[in-house]
């Protein structure tokens, strides 16, 4: 049985933050909300000598003839060697036969393509539909495809950035003012960003939480998705005693990696607090935004069914344009 294999520079040229995208992953949290998803515990390995991580995700989504399993590196030291921090590939395998059905060598492209598009669809339910100012907490990668994201969903005439590494944040704002047309302000600090802003998303791996309640304000939206591990928060626990409506990608593993883990150490949540996952939105199960003065906040973990959501969409899209080579598996018993 042939496997295909996929490159980076093809799967960049296929698939995009785009509409369909957007609809793929939205699509999959349906899907969970409706529990036709089996979604297995995140597999992590922590290399902590090199200060990196390995993660592996899945999801089976019933009914669908194919799934991912992802492998995703992050190596916060790579910098050093002149090495993006995050990579990885997805293998798409088939659900009636178990075997491989392609190699999807993205060198994680795809995880941040879902991740933004996480973004998209948490932004689209819980943002004002009039801002004017946009914040962003971080310079990295995901800091370019979150704000993407939010730019599919509402218009902005302002981003304000903050991070701590100073020579990425001028190159950050270089970039997203060309790519947006929009005006790009460094910030003096990551309070004035948030006080300043009508939907902040904060992309930082900090172990150590920076941002105080006392910053919010009634309209505000917050999409914090920089705490993937036990280890790291973004937040001070306090910020959920003021925000009115929280929504996360998936409840029990946010309590356990997520913001969320971190309040509900603190016992400002507890497991029977009012949090919505992003599928009883999509879904039309729970509203989001009800009003323009709520505080709104969604913690993104990253969840395997957006994995095997975007990698059947760009398995579908380079074969409709012949990309990737194939290789012969192995004979047939």
């Amino acid at each position: 049985m042939p496997i295909q294999i996929i490159s980076e520079s093809e799967l960049r040229s296929c698939v995009f933050m785009d509409a369909e995208g957007f609809r793929a992953i939205a699509d999959g949290f349906t899907e969970m909300a409706r529990g036709n998803v089996t979604l297995p515990p995140i597999l992590r390995i922590d290399i902590e000598d090199h200060r990196g991580e390995v993660d592996v995700k899945t999801a089976y989504i019933h009914g669908l003839e194919s799934f991912a399993i992802k492998i995703a590196a992050g190596f916060l030291e790579n910098y050093r060697l002149g090495l993006p921090t995050g990579s990885g590939m997805m293998v798409l395998v088939s659900a009636e036969t178990g075997r491989p059905i392609a190699l999807l060598l993205d060198n994680g492209y795809l995880t941040d393509l879902r991740t933004g598009l996480a973004g998209a669809v948490a932004a689209d339910f819980l943002c004002r539909q009039a801002i004017t100012t946009a914040g962003v907490i971080g310079s990295g990668t995901q800091a370019r495809f979150q704000i993407r994201g939010l730019a599919m969903v509402r218009s902005f005439e302002r981003l304000l950035v903050y991070g701590i590494e100073p020579d990425a944040v001028v190159r950050y704002t270089k970039e997203m003012r060309a790519e947006l047309g929009i005006d790009v302000q460094i910030a003096e600090s990551a309070e004035a960003v948030v006080r300043n802003s009508d939907v902040v998303v904060t992309c930082t791996p900090s172990r150590e939480p920076y941002l105080r309640a006392d910053w919010l304000h009634p309209g505000l939206h917050l999409t914090c998705m920089g705490s993937d591990s036990e280890d790291k928060q973004e937040v001070h626990a306090e910020v959920f005693e003021k925000v009115d409506r929280i929504v996360c990608d998936q409840r029990d593993q946010c309590f356990r990696l997520g913001e969320l883990h971190h309040a509900l150490e603190a016992g400002i949540l507890s497991q029977d607090s009012e949090i919505f996952e992003l599928g009883e939105l999509t879904s039309g199960e729970k509203p989001g935004r009800l009003d323009d003065s709520q505080i709104t906040f969604c913690d993104l973990t990253g969840v395997g069914v957006q994995d095997t959501m975007i990698a059947r969409l760009a398995y579908q899209k380079a074969s409709e344009l012949g990309l990737g080579i194939q290789i012969e598996g192995e004979n047939e018993v």
